[in-house]
């Protein structure tokens, strides 16, 4: 066994998760599966039809960070829009499609990335088959998307009721469907708005396929609650190693649903994007306001994409320790004055008063230089 980092901030191999071998697609110029990082979408909630709208909708995803965003094509009018909504996105697209497969062919035909087609509406095997070969005539990608509530009428019959056994034969029977039409560009999700269902249902078709897995538990509700639904779920499934893209569902905007994603992926060590800030709850021994700090900094480094780790502490109790493992931290003390560290080290102090403007310039001149050593190494390349 090879001797442990001296670095306090490297990587612990009790966090390392272990990712379940899945085979490797394409969506548009994005990879999903295989060693490929693990992708955030989200979906649009716009009319399709005004393309204007659902394009600024889509620029604040992107500025969030999605890898991918779903738009839903319930009308000609929505697949008319889309050639220039693909034009103008800077991320794949995936079209949802439910009850009409000719939107799936339109939508194809417009540029896509990617269908996403319910097993249970879709229509007949015909229109599958249909369906399929618009994907390949145009390079799209297909998700298989099984949702507890519109499960086929002869698997409720089966089983019963929806349960996981059922979500998961639909998804394999259609994936077999794929399979026998020589199309394997396929991604497969088995959502449900139940948790338990929703994991139960993941844990049995990932040992069943090495198909990429989109994760996601659908319908979870309103902000807080969908997070906390969502967190419990996504988050033990991709612990457990499962998953290559997710979608957290919000009743909220969808720009929310992409910091979640995130924020789950970033709380595992799966995704660094952004500033991870490490806070206390605050208590009486704090040397200022934690609470209010921490909401004005989550708001102005909200534009830094770069991997910082951030730690706001209110005393010394945990700061310097917290300090240590993170790449800046500030921990409070007394007389209005704190301490700064620096890659884990004590560096110097400074006031309250200036402790919030002097981290933001601290945290944007760490940013900029991870920037400008991405930049030197893509160039040498």
């Amino acid at each position: 066994m090879s001797a442990p980092s001296k670095d306090p901030r490297s990587v612990r191999p009790w966090r390392m998760i272990e990712r379940r071998k899945s085979r490797k697609i394409k969506v548009g110029d994005l990879e999903v599966g295989g060693d490929a990082p693990i992708s955030v979408q989200t979906m649009t909630n716009t009319p399709t039809s005004d393309a204007s709208a659902t394009i600024d909708q889509i620029r604040r995803c992107e500025e969030a960070g999605v890898d991918m965003v779903r738009v839903s094509c319930p009308d000609e009018a929505s697949t008319a829009a889309m050639p220039e909504i693909v034009r103008a996105a800077s991320v794949p697209l995936i079209a949802d499609i439910h009850f009409h497969y000719k939107r799936a062919i339109e939508a194809a035909q417009a540029g896509v990335a990617c269908l996403r087609i319910n097993p249970g509406n879709i229509g007949s095997m015909d229109r599958v088959r249909d369906v399929v070969q618009a994907a390949k005539d145009h390079g799209c990608a297909i998700r298989i998307g099984v949702n507890a509530g519109s499960l086929e009428k002869h698997l409720l019959e089966q089983f019963g009721e929806p349960c996981p056994d059922a979500m998961v034969q639909s998804a394999l029977e259609h994936a077999r469907i794929l399979d026998d039409l020589d199309f394997d560009n396929y991604k497969i999700s088995v959502k449900s708005s139940d948790p338990f269902m929703t994991v139960a249902a993941y844990q049995q078709l990932s040992e069943a396929t090495d198909a990429p897995l989109h994760l996601g538990v659908t319908e979870a509700g309103g902000t807080r609650i969908g997070t906390v639904k969502s967190s419990i779920g996504i988050g033990s499934m991709l612990w457990a190693g499962i998953g290559d893209t997710i979608r957290v569902s919000l009743s909220a905007e969808p720009e929310e649903e992409v910091k979640v994603g995130f924020d789950i992926l970033k709380s595992l060590g799966l995704r660094t994007r952004g500033v991870n800030i490490i806070a206390c709850p605050s208590c009486a021994r704090q040397g200022f306001d934690v609470i209010r700090t921490v909401e004005t900094l989550e708001a102005r480094l909200a534009h830094i994409s770069e991997p910082i780790s951030l730690s706001i502490i209110g005393c010394v109790v945990n700061g310097p320790g917290e300090a240590l493992m993170t790449d800046l931290g500030f921990t409070g003390g007394g007389a209005g004055r704190g301490k700064v560290y620096v890659s884990g080290k004590p560096d110097h102090n400074t006031t309250n008063e200036e402790m919030i403007d002097h981290i933001v310039e601290l945290v944007e001149g760490r940013a900029a230089e991870l920037r400008e050593t991405t930049a030197d190494t893509e160039a040498a390349e």
